[in-house]
């Protein structure tokens, strides 16, 4: 599997020589199968990006979002191709009783905040509600569950040739809770990350910050770090950045980072932040093998 960041910000776009190097563009992750097929987890602003970046023959490609809120679907208009007859998009997500996924992204695919309609767009587009159980796309087996994030909310996890990456951008899994000691079947999305080669994980708010954004949904640096050690990822991402988080306070929030994974007991280069553009090829077991 070959992963690319595209957007790692979250709640809004924060563009601006201030965040320019961990990137100011809202969550998406491309993700390269290994035959081939290619996912996109989330659809923030980075998924312009990643449109232009593909190749403007007959495409099919699937969209997993994590949830609605606009930081993560803000995207779609902008995605070029979307605009492209020949392309053929399936969008999943998670289900709602309140309406079907088409109707809640028409929402914002429509007047007066879009100006083109669901019904308009060229691309042969469908949507899809995540099922229950694990499902295939290309040579990957991909698994959602839901997660701890204000409103319908999924995690994702997609293993492909002995590697797997788990996503888990939006969540709060030490509300209310010591993540330390909660039983395993307690913590929300574990199952998920457990053993994970890569985990990208939600790590918007310092220690600090933390207190005054309880119940927000999203995750202290603490919390972070006790969610990887306890799913014992081979590897973290923490993502999801702050918009208000200057590059330069980034910097301090991934030195402190790592200097309490090792401090722990963990493996050097077992966590950093993520930083938009980077390129990660999970290895499969054969490579490490070698």
């Amino acid at each position: 599997m070959k992963v690319e960041l595209w957007g790692t910000r979250g709640s809004i776009p924060s563009p601006g020589p201030e965040t320019i190097r961990y990137g100011g563009n809202t969550s998406c992750v491309g993700v390269t199968l290994s035959d081939g097929s290619m996912l996109a987890l989330d659809a923030g602003t980075g998924i312009r990006s990643l449109g232009l970046a593909l190749a403007a023959e007959p495409t099919r490609l699937h969209i997993l979002l994590t949830h609605l809120h606009l930081d993560h679907i803000q995207g779609l208009v902008f995605f070029a191709p979307a605009f492209q007859p020949q392309t053929e998009i399936v969008i999943w997500g998670p289900a709602s009783p309140e309406a079907s996924l088409r109707d809640r992204i028409a929402r914002y695919i429509s007047a007066p905040l879009s100006p083109v309609e669901v019904r308009e767009l060229p691309c042969d587009v469908s949507f899809r509600h995540c099922p229950q159980a694990e499902w295939e796309i290309g040579s990957a087996r991909i698994r959602a569950a839901s997660v701890a994030h204000r409103g319908p909310t999924l995690g994702y996890r997609i293993d492909d040739a002995g590697s797997s990456l788990a996503y888990i951008p939006d969540h709060e899994p030490a509300l209310g809770a010591d993540l330390d000691t909660l039983e395993e079947e307690w913590i929300s999305g574990l199952e998920l990350a457990h053993d994970a080669t890569l985990l990208i994980h939600d790590g918007q708010y310092t220690d600090q910050e933390y207190p005054d954004h309880l119940g927000w949904g999203h995750s202290s640096l603490s919390h972070a770090i006790s969610f990887a050690r306890r799913a014992a990822a081979k590897r973290t991402l923490l993502f999801h950045h702050d918009p208000m988080h200057t590059d330069a306070q980034l910097d301090e929030l991934a030195h402190e980072a790592r200097r309490r994974w090792q401090e722990l007991g963990g493996e050097p280069g077992g966590i950093d932040l993520a930083v938009e553009r980077a390129k990660h090829e999970l290895p499969t077991p054969a490579a490490v093998a070698s």
